[in-house]
């Protein structure tokens, strides 16, 4: 199995060829991350553009593949799908307006929703939760609605806290790799029939995150497995702290990795190269959810301090890199999520919400 992250052009490419369409929002973003060290003036500010509140800490965000739609789950053990807003002509004095709600569903677990994602199609919603199992829904996007009872994964025995879809080219079918606490392992699903194809060993603590073929711990190391051979591959990435991982990403080219940590320190390291090319600290809390672009210019990072920051990752990445406040919830801040193709992303707190931001449209 080979995850298609890794059949991406590689960094340099990418940056080259998303210069051409950077737009005039993430301009100016770009411009006031750059003084943003000397001044605190003129900064652009994301801007609530839908806002949708639950009765309980909404914990997990995830976007349909399109991007016109992104599900909820909180632990009021909803499951919602919202429709993404249009961005177009988006004003400063823009105000938030509740979410749209395409389809929900009460009690879709014994427990709290921790975590979900979409698989490649976008017909399958995965959702794990603290009742130790694993929900399986087809949703049907022209009747905005899931097709039968679903289904049911029960294999592991603790908290799953995340997952992630990826696709067998060989059986042209989903696989869903999940994580958590409990036994410690990492599983391998075959989406057809449910059934753990295997389960990878390697961490001593829980697991907290999950992405594609990188695998972020409940300690301070990080392990790559290969999910047909089921071993650890490689050596395995350290903290360069005592600060436990809390979050993990690769960027589209599959050479960069980037993890968010407990004091708030966020670590790029250098897949090929295996070393570190340098640690920062955007937040004062901790750093729950790190996130690259599509075009792997920027860098989204959300905390337990309330706060989103935006980092640029433009030019050279041995430097210090500019960041800039972009947003903040009333309490801590437990997901963020970049559309797949818009300058936008959505967030979830603590304070039982989950807004859209976008960046106004640049007046000229």
């Amino acid at each position: 199995l080979e995850p298609t992250v890794l059949t991406g052009k590689n960094k340099t490419e990418t940056r080259q060829s998303g210069v051409k369409s950077v737009s005039a929002s993430q301009a100016s973003l770009r411009r006031s991350s750059e003084s943003s060290k000397s001044s605190s003036a003129g900064k652009p500010r994301f801007i609530p553009v839908t806002r949708l509140e639950d009765s309980q800490a909404i914990r997990t965000v995830a976007f349909h593949p399109k991007g016109n739609f992104y599900a909820v789950g909180s632990n009021s053990k909803m499951l919602r799908v919202c429709a993404f807003p249009s961005m177009g002509n988006l004003r400063e004095e823009h105000v938030a307006y509740e979410s749209s709600v395409v389809y929900k569903h009460g009690k879709h677990h014994k427990g709290s929703i921790y975590c979900s994602a979409w698989n490649p199609l976008g017909d399958l919603i995965a959702t794990g939760s603290n009742d130790k199992t694993i929900r399986l829904a087809k949703f049907n996007e022209d009747t905005l609605s899931v097709e039968g009872p679903g289904m049911e994964l029960s294999f592991h025995d603790g908290t799953v806290r995340d997952l992630v879809f990826m696709q067998d080219v060989t059986n042209h079918s989903s696989l869903l790799i999940s994580g958590g606490a409990g036994d410690c392992k990492i599983y391998v699903t075959d989406c057809q029939s449910g059934a753990p194809i295997r389960a990878m060993a390697g961490h001593t603590g829980g697991y907290m995150e999950v992405w594609g073929w990188r695998c972020r711990g409940g300690g301070t190391r990080v392990g790559r497995w290969k999910c047909r051979g089921g071993g650890v591959l490689g050596a395995w990435v350290r903290s360069r702290t005592s600060s436990p991982f809390a979050s993990v990403c690769v960027d589209p080219s599959g050479r960069l990795m980037v993890s968010g940590h407990e004091d708030g320190v966020v670590m790029l390291y250098d897949i090929r190269g295996a070393k570190v090319v340098q640690s920062f600290q955007p937040h004062v809390g901790e750093c729950r959810s790190a996130r690259f672009s599509n075009n792997a210019y920027y860098l989204l990072t959300v905390a337990y301090d309330n706060r989103i920051v935006i980092t640029d990752l433009h030019g050279d990445l041995l430097r210090p890199l500019p960041s800039v406040v972009v947003g903040e919830h009333k309490d801590k801040v437990i997901q963020g999520r970049w559309h797949p193709t818009q300058f936008a992303f959505v967030t979830s707190s603590a304070d039982k919400a989950a807004i859209c931001w976008g960046l106004p449209t640049v007046q000229t």
